[in-house]
């Protein structure tokens, strides 16, 4: 009996089982976690632009920082606060959903509402500024896409949430992220099969319209040579 009322004492509580169950399904889904960190170099009359896959209803967020080139000090120097950035972000329908001009250290937002590329450009303001003419500009951008551009920190303080009930809320809303990952895959294939059968469709329209062509040049043929040969009186 003490051993069994021991092993009923050892027993972990629910609440301890469900930590843990969220705690490992929250270390599988990190390592899926969507994000994209670089830096790139641009000139100053020079465009760079990117291609996001993004589903519907989705916000992204994107920060950005800028280097100079000191050519002194041959090193990358933090640039100077009246050195701004262009950003224009285009959906996959070629509609301007962002155009706004930012300082050269900034954080630009917005939400998809049509699934599929999204065209995210950057360019300087630097024609205006003598102190950058000819020299090369380093743009390191992070994009954060979908739950993983909320700050949880800044939800947890201002929802007064448990850590338990954070990271409860974190798992919801990355399974929301993943069923609209899942839904976007779907209409891709959906798309993709009707470009198949109506690349399809065409095929065998073609295909058909060729053995036409070639049944009526063979009968022409066949009845220029009969006429030929009539003429000729060799039949």
């Amino acid at each position: 009996m003490a051993a069994e009322q021991s092993a009923r004492v050892a027993e972990p509580c629910p609440g301890a089982r469900l930590g843990r169950v969220v705690r490992a399904l929250l270390l599988l889904l990190l390592f899926a976690a969507r994000g994209g960190a670089l830096y790139f170099h641009i000139g100053e009359t020079e465009k760079k632009c990117f291609i996001e896959e993004i589903p519907d209803e989705t916000m992204v967020i994107g920060n950005y920082r800028t280097q100079l080139y000191d050519k002194q000090r041959e090193e990358y120097q933090p640039a100077t606060p009246g050195l701004g950035m262009f950003v224009e972000v285009k959906d996959p329908e070629d509609k301007v959903i962002l155009a706004r001009q930012y300082g050269s250290e900034g954080r630009f937002t917005f939400t998809s509402h049509t699934p599929g590329e999204h065209q995210i450009c950057l360019h300087s303001n630097s024609t205006k500024f003598s102190l950058f003419a000819g020299g090369m500009l380093r743009v390191h951008l992070d994009i954060q896409v979908g739950e993983h551009a909320n700050d949880y920190a800044e939800i947890a303080a201002k929802d007064k949430l448990s850590e338990l009930q954070l990271r409860v809320r974190q798992l919801v809303e990355q399974v929301e992220q993943i069923q609209k990952e899942q839904n976007y895959q779907r209409w891709r294939e959906e798309r993709f099969r009707q470009t198949s059968e109506s690349t399809n469709q065409r095929v065998l329209w073609w295909s058909i319209l060729q053995t036409l062509i070639l049944v009526a040049i063979g009968v022409w043929q066949m009845r220029h040579l009969k006429s030929f040969f009539e003429a000729k009186k060799l039949v």
